[in-house]
């Protein structure tokens, strides 16, 4: 069983803030699975203390403990299933916008959800990284706590979409990680 994890802040007030990326992209590959025929059933316990999708093996998980205690609902989900796999997708402002990476374990480099995931679950995890630039008018917590801007959303849904493509040969196809990471990973000039 693979656990497809998007990090994000539950709330209307953040849906398109650069924080909730990785909420963005789970909803991209829940839509993009659907239309391709899979089934995806909604798997309601408190427990899991976040919104879960399973279709066929895996499962795709969006926290609703707000960023800094995703940790919470991700172990919760993991020990239930048993998942041998754990992939996080999240927002880097260490990435210009349009850029994604692909690795395995590594440092929170600052990110609090990543921090709680690393502290609930230890750091070897997959991750794709969501490049959402970085902003020398504000503090990062009031960059990522802002949405996109109308000129930034066109960019953000192709590399979103692009996301989805790797995560859809990676689930669907048995891709191998290292072939992933070197086919979909996206550099911006």
């Amino acid at each position: 069983m693979i656990l497809v994890v998007g990090l994000g802040n539950p709330g209307n007030q953040y849906h398109n803030t650069r924080h909730n990326a990785g909420f963005l992209a789970i909803d991209c590959l829940a839509q993009a699975l659907c239309a391709s025929g899979h089934v995806c059933v909604a798997q309601s316990s408190a427990a899991f203390k976040g919104e879960l999708l399973k279709c066929h093996d895996w499962l795709l998980l969006k926290p609703q403990t707000f960023m800094n205690c995703s940790g919470e609902s991700v172990l919760a989900v993991r020990n239930f299933y048993k998942c041998d796999v754990v992939l996080v997708l999240h927002d880097d402002v260490d990435l210009p916008l349009g850029a994604l990476r692909f690795k395995i374990g590594g440092g929170s480099g600052g990110h609090n959800g990543l921090r709680s995931l690393d502290s609930a679950i230890g750091n070897l995890y997959h991750r794709i990284r969501i490049g959402i630039g970085k902003s020398t008018l504000f503090s990062t917590a009031n960059f990522v706590l802002a949405p996109f801007l109308p000129e930034e959303i066109p960019i953000l849904m192709q590399t979103l979409h692009h996301a989805t493509n790797a995560l859809q040969a990676f689930l669907c196809a048995g891709e191998s990680w290292e072939k992933i990471a070197s086919l979909y990973s996206l550099s911006v000039k």
